[in-house]
């Protein structure tokens, strides 16, 4: 059994980070291990959490399970969490209460819990004491040690917790099942260093750690042979890829090699803006498939709650920031993140951050009332602000973000843009994005899935588009 440490999770040292491709393997006595059995995952959080998922899903089916999106129907039940907010605690433990009453009229199923809630001492505490029916506890440093936890777990039938605070390392040749033929996630770094105040993130992802350049471009250039449209590259803090490599390649280095695969769309996220640099922002301009769409976070506009949060930048930084992508990449669409009621948040600070909505004109923005996370600096910050004014304030945020949203569609209304088609539409249509990752439902054909495609916008709502294929 290995228990979450908060405090060996920040230490950072210098040390060199290993690098394991032949790391992750299954005996051949376990690939039969799920025959007959079915899992069931379901995920929370960001993207990197999807793309752990897909991990898993091929783990698993190396293993013999198949895949099932009924839950009552499932034999290994997985659920892949988020620490960033008090809310995904709260689906997550809600969640269980379903599973709980599954496994009471089955007990032979096996259940779950992994992810960042996972290397959250509080959360280990609480399944140990309260939750002593989950099975497996892992976190996200040892994915690749699923089969040997599984199968000690159905061998012993006790709770199995082997959960790592530490630096970590980067484990390449870990099998992927994609959920789309089309889209991919791309791993470029895990971890992060920046230890915003209010951030868990730098506690249960470990240290800031890139993988090599020619991993990465040798697996898109291996996803462009399987005729993919898209990659989106990810880690916590995309644009500070390559800080710790012996070999030197930033993130412009890297955004080059990707875009000479010629696979036809590039993205990136998420990006902090002190690592957002100009020799960055020439390579996107320069290249056509790396789509003009920049996600990044504001989180406050005041300069004294910047420096409280810990971000390194201040509202005049950030705003010359923007200043440079607008003039330097065409119709660029550009979304942000920002938090609302932080300790110590008085009505002129939140002015300050409305001041950098009207000023930057987003084209979305995610938006959220602060949530404290149980051993970060911010936890532990006074707060005289009562949830009610926070709630206010949110909601003018909202109103003022849905306002420019809405806005920035308009300006789509009869154009002709090339838009992805991902899938059926919920309206019964088809679904796609465009370069600048707007929601477009279109008429047409399942033919066209999987291509891009000139559509013209025929009507315009605050959060997507509609449009028929030119």
């Amino acid at each position: 059994m290995n228990l979450p440490n908060l405090k060996e999770a920040q230490k950072r040292t210098h040390n060199k980070i290993p690098f394991l491709e032949e790391e992750y393997e299954v005996n051949d006595s376990l690939k039969e291990l799920g025959k007959g059995k079915y899992y069931y995952i379901r995920t929370y959080g960001c993207q990197m959490n999807v793309h752990d998922s897909e991990n898993i899903k091929a783990i698993l089916e190396m293993m013999s399970f198949k895949e099932t999106d009924e839950l009552e129907k499932a034999d290994f039940i997985l659920l892949n969490t988020c620490a960033i907010r008090e809310n995904a605690h709260n689906k997550m433990f809600g969640f269980l209460g379903r599973v709980k009453h599954l496994k009471e009229e089955k007990p032979s199923i096996i259940t779950a819990i992994c992810g960042c809630m996972a290397q959250e001492e509080s959360v280990v505490d609480a399944l140990m004491k309260k939750y002593k029916w989950v099975d497996i506890v892992f976190g996200t440093h040892n994915i690749h040690h699923l089969p040997y936890i599984l199968e000690r777990s159905m061998a012993r039938q006790t709770q199995e917790i082997e959960v790592f605070s530490k630096e970590g390392e980067v484990i390449e040749n870990i099998p992927v099942k994609r959920d789309s033929k089309y889209k991919a996630w791309v791993n470029i770094m895990f971890g992060c260093d920046k230890f915003c105040t209010y951030c868990i993130v730098p506690y249960t992802r470990g240290k800031q750690r890139s993988r090599k350049p020619e991993w990465i471009v040798k697996e898109v250039e291996d996803l462009v042979k399987k005729g993919y449209q898209e990659v989106t590259l990810l880690g916590q803090n995309v644009n500070a890829y390559g800080k710790d490599l012996e070999n030197p390649c930033n993130m412009g280095n890297l955004l080059e090699m990707i875009a000479k695969t010629n696979i036809p769309r590039i993205r990136f996220m998420t990006s902090h803006p002190w690592d957002f640099n100009d020799e960055m922002i020439d390579v996107i301009s320069k290249y056509d498939n790396i789509m003009p769409y920049v996600h990044l976070p504001l989180q406050s506009g005041s300069d004294r709650i910047l420096k409280l949060m810990g971000r390194r930048y201040t509202k005049e930084e950030y705003l010359n920031l923007v200043s440079k992508l607008k003039a330097k990449i065409p119709n660029l669409a550009l979304t942000t993140d920002i938090i609302v009621g932080f300790p110590g948040e008085t009505r002129e600070d939140f002015e300050e951050t409305l001041d950098v909505v009207k000023i930057c004109e987003y084209d979305s923005a995610f938006t959220f009332i602060f949530s404290p996370r149980e051993g970060t600096p911010a936890a532990k910050m006074e707060d005289k602000t009562t949830l009610e004014e926070k709630n206010e304030r949110l909601q003018e945020l909202n109103e003022l973000v849905n306002e420019y949203a809405n806005k920035k569609n308009q300006e789509y209304l009869g154009k002709v843009v090339k838009v992805l088609i991902e899938g059926p539409s919920e309206k019964g249509n088809l679904m796609g994005y465009t370069e600048t990752m707007k929601l477009v439902n279109v008429d047409g054909k399942e033919d066209l899935i999987g291509k891009i495609v000139d559509v013209e916008i025929t009507s315009v709502k605050t959060w997507s588009l509609d449009g028929k294929v030119v």
